[in-house]
């Protein structure tokens, strides 16, 4: 396996990508993490990433220096390769002139990171420091008009430096640079795959669980339902899965998943109806943080009063995900902001009854699909569009009530008509409709409205880390704005969203 360490960078999870793209395990962890940890997993290579901040700054994160002493390679990006310049005696300092953009790239070695790539390519710069002295054994390997040391290696060591982005498209032979340290320099091997995932996962969940049993909740999105299947493959019916109905859901979720778990998979599911308590809890509630912990702390109290039925539960599984972890990861002291807490990870209360089994934590949303294909599931799940586990509640921009849930789910069926008629579903990684907190004015059958505006959302990912909005053809929004206003009572206006992640987020809340 790789080890990623996490500085910060907004491209940290693309390295990761990178990495399994190749059929490679990779695992980022914090830069707090102690030698000890690191020698239980026991890497292959280590990735240091880059990221925000000067490694002269006070307070600039810091990864232990013993890691250059664990005899394996490191590759530096960016911070992270000055990270590594600083911890071994050479010296960083703030740039006359900042680099950003593509730039000339001309390589003084055809070894190592650039075995089998030609003297002068392009690459894609993002900083504003450089390296002034390089520390003993190192040597300046490629150059750009800007920076000499665009990068540098030790190859006695094994040590490489990059103050480039390889992991970015706008690297043309970034991906063969990232190759070569895998499989030239570390060694590695192309043992990651969904079968493989699978077997030791099966192993891994028996050996955890014993003879223990498991309470899942169970939504009916592809997370949840692909965490349902794995855990049933490794522990059958130890696992009981628990369908919340929390009020909060699209329109005829509910018997959907009771005809595909219960009578086609037989996995043991319990339905709970839990409607009034969460419109309860949100009841005046309009901040979004606080939101995610009502929902999230009425789901584990759910969870936990269904549990008591049963006495031997012990574990509570969870579908959360690695970019759930990730984007939360300053919860748990690593250097990257907080977007969004998730509410796989950010609603739990302190003194939970259940321990947490999250067999998916470390796998990203394209790799969940591919593990739901090999465990059976249906096509059209396998590729549902993503769903927050907040559900309705956070695309309602307003407090949450019956009837704006109402209008929110009719206006979110028609859109979804529409896209799957255009056969666009799977082109799309998300479309939905938000209720916005808004009324304006308008007119039908001559009369003045004042009604509520609907906006929809619609963008294309491959991984929900960044996103484009949709391209969508006018006459297609226009059909889909004009079967929202004729068919939706209260809605008089529908507007599209055309905003990109960064430097907005996906959902609206």
């Amino acid at each position: 396996m790789i080890l990623i360490i996490d500085f910060g960078s907004q491209y940290n999870q693309l390295i990761a990508r990178r990495v399994r793209e190749q059929h490679v395990y990779c695992q980022i962890e914090p830069p707090q993490i102690s030698l000890a940890e690191m020698r239980a997993l026991a890497p292959e290579g280590i990735i240091l990433s880059g990221g925000p901040a000067s490694i002269y700054e006070k307070g600039s994160p810091r990864v232990d220096p013993a890691i250059f002493d664990l005899g394996v390679p490191v590759l530096g990006i960016c911070y992270g390769m000055h990270s590594m310049v600083n911890a071994l005696g050479g010296k960083v300092k703030r740039a006359e002139k900042r680099e950003y953009g593509f730039a000339g790239l001309r390589t003084r070695d055809a070894t190592g990171i650039f075995h089998g790539i030609e003297e002068e390519t392009k690459c894609w710069m993002s900083h504003g420091d450089m390296v002034e002295r390089l520390p003993k054994g190192f040597r300046v390997t490629a150059s750009t008009a800007n920076t000499r040391v665009a990068a540098t290696a030790n190859p006695r060591k094994r040590f490489y430096g990059l103050q480039f982005h390889p992991e970015v498209v706008h690297t043309p032979k970034g991906k063969r640079m990232l190759n070569n340290f895998l499989f030239r320099i570390c060694g590695g091997k192309k043992t990651w795959t969904m079968k493989s995932f699978i077997r030791e996962s099966v192993r891994d969940i028996r050996s955890t669980v014993d003879d223990k049993k498991v309470i899942l909740g169970l939504s009916g999105g592809v997370d949840s339902s692909v965490t349902a299947l794995l855990l049933h493959r490794a522990i059958g019916n130890q696992l009981t899965c628990i369908f919340v109905d929390n009020g909060l859901l699209r329109q005829d979720e509910a018997p959907q998943v009771k005809r595909l778990f219960k009578k086609h998979f037989k996995v043991n599911v319990r339905f709970v109806n839990a409607r009034r308590q969460f419109l309860e809890g949100l009841k005046g509630v309009v901040d979004p943080e606080k939101k995610r912990k009502i929902i999230g702390r009425t789901f584990i109290e759910a969870f936990e009063k269904e549990a008591g039925k049963f006495k031997e539960a012990a574990f509570l599984g969870q579908g959360t995900l690695y970019p759930d972890i990730i984007e939360s990861r300053s919860a748990f002291g690593g250097p990257s902001a907080v977007i969004k807490s998730h509410h796989n990870v950010g609603g739990l209360p302190k003194k939970m009854k259940l321990k947490l089994i999250e067999p998916l934590k470390h796998l990203f949303k394209d790799e969940v699909r591919i593990l739901g294909k090999e465990l059976g599931l249906p096509e059209d799940l396998v590729w549902r569009q993503p769903f927050p586990g907040p559900g309705l509640a956070i695309r309602v921009i307003s407090d949450v009530t019956q009837a704006r849930l109402a209008i929110l789910r009719k206006a979110d069926v028609i859109l979804l008509e529409e896209i799957r008629a255009k056969g666009l579903y799977r082109k799309l990684w998300q479309s939905f409709a938000v209720l916005l907190p808004l009324k304006s004015v308008g007119i039908m059958g001559d009369q003045r409205t004042y009604e509520h505006i609907v906006a929809i959302r619609a963008v294309t990912s491959t991984d929900a880390m960044t996103a484009d909005w949709a391209r969508l053809p006018h006459a297609f929004l226009g059909r889909i704005s004009n079967r929202i206003i004729n068919e939706v009572r209260g809605v008089n206006r529908v507007v599209y969203d055309i905003s990109s992640k960064p430097p907005s987020t996906i959902e609206w809340e």
